[in-house]
């Protein structure tokens, strides 16, 4: 990051107090922030959307978010995010919802499997109803 770069991120995090900082400037505060972010990259730089249309999208999340009471102290950030990411690639229709659903539930049983400290594995047994 350049240093007009990480002074204004700088900045911008001191608005937000909730989101974590180091001297460089945010950090993802769950590697699962840093997987969502990586994915959107990814399908943007794929072409599936737009940064307009990714931007735009956010803010709709975020917005609807504070609508129905998320106080927006920056913790929750990453939450957005990444539905935003799901609900581009339903619309876009690289997964269905119900395919993400399916998904999401399954990470959950090997979570829910899995002892604390060890790699998350996705396995057959995770999508039995």
């Amino acid at each position: 990051m350049t240093a007009p770069d990480r002074h204004a991120a700088l900045a911008a995090t001191r608005a937000l107090p909730g989101i974590p900082v180091d001297d460089d400037g945010p950090v993802f505060r769950e590697p699962w922030e840093a997987h969502a972010f990586a994915m959107a990259v990814t399908l943007h730089a794929r072409g599936l959307f737009t940064w307009p249309e990714w931007a735009a999208a956010l803010a709709e999340e975020i917005s609807s978010a504070q609508a129905a009471g998320d106080a927006d102290c920056g913790d929750t950030y990453y939450r957005h995010w990444l539905a935003t990411l799901e609900r581009l690639v339903a619309e876009k229709g690289v997964a269905s919802a119900e395919t993400l659903t399916r998904y999401c539930n399954a990470w959950d049983h090997a979570a829910d499997r899995t002892p604390h400290g060890r790699p998350i594995e996705l396995g057959p047994e995770d999508f039995a109803g």
